[in-house]
């Protein structure tokens, strides 16, 4: 099984990437775009025999991939076998 992992700045957080893309764009002459967020992905290959995903991801976001004062996140299996 693939899970994709997404890591996101929370809200409350200052983006300054994604502002710096915003003003980019508004520079190419796109001035609907209001927002911009940047983030990672992870993609993680579970083997079959895995019994819980879910408290594995859980598990793996908590304990690694996100810092909790600044992040959150959320995942999609993108795999089933």
């Amino acid at each position: 099984m693939k899970v994709r992992i997404f890591v996101t700045y929370k809200q409350s957080v200052f983006d300054p990437q994604g502002e710096t893309i915003k003003d980019a764009i508004h520079a190419l002459g796109h001035q609907g775009v209001t927002g911009v967020t940047v983030g990672k992905f992870f993609d993680v290959t579970f083997a079959p025999e895995t019994t819980d995903v879910e408290a594995a991801v859980q598990a793996i976001a908590d304990q690694l991939l996100v810092n909790f004062n600044m992040e959150t996140y959320t995942y999609q299996v993108m795999e089933e076998k």
